[in-house]
């Protein structure tokens, strides 16, 4: 039932580390696309007075992720939601104080994309509560590395619509939300963070 992913024990201390710079103190942190919810059951831990809600639209993901939840021993961590980023409408759940996503913008559809910045601006409001992205993008005027060029290729050779996204790109789909990116952050393996806020 539990699914492992092995860059979830590689990435998540170092985006522990950006994460306690961009999280509030207090409030309910949306995770979108949570995967194997090896990264929720990490975060809520080192974050617990934050409540930690993971989702993921995979029936398999959201098994996972209530087996790592049920060996939790602490409160803070809700069961996971079956929530599409491409349907921001029917997204189940009316607020949040932050919302983070991981590794999900360059393996979906773009739809996915337009979905989560729809979403993250609705629930977020003008709060300035931070929608966080973390995953490998590509940057004008910043040279792609080899390992991400190959990966791209691939991805798109498993699905035409899946890809690496331009940050410019995401700015851009930001501001017609009524956000703008705060902060970047580079992380090991040729990741980033990109930490939007509106208000």
């Amino acid at each position: 039932m539990k699914q492992h992913a092995p860059a979830a024990l590689r990435n998540r201390e170092p985006i522990a580390t950006v994460l306690a710079r961009e999280l509030p103190e207090f409030g309910t942190v949306l995770e979108i696309a949570s995967g194997t919810g090896e990264h929720a059951v990490f975060f809520a831990g080192a974050f617990p007075a934050l409540h930690w809600q993971p989702s993921d639209p995979s029936a398999e993901a959201l098994a996972s992720i209530a087996a790592y939840r049920e060996e939790y021993p602490g409160p803070n961590l809700a069961a996971p939601l079956l929530l599409d980023a491409a349907d921001p409408d029917g997204w189940p759940v009316s607020e949040a104080a932050a919302i983070l996503c991981i590794n999900m913008v360059h393996i979906s559809p773009w739809k996915a994309t337009l979905g989560l910045f729809r979403g993250a601006a609705r629930i977020l409001g003008n709060s300035g509560g931070p929608l966080i992205l973390y995953g490998p993008f590509l940057e004008q005027g910043v040279p792609t590395a080899p390992s991400n060029i190959d990966f791209d290729a691939s991805l798109k050779a498993r699905d035409q619509s899946w890809g690496l996204r331009e940050a410019e790109t995401l700015d851009a789909l930001a501001a017609s939300h009524g956000m703008a990116r705060s902060a970047r952050y580079a992380l090991p393996a040729n990741n980033i963070m990109l930490v939007y806020r509106g208000g």
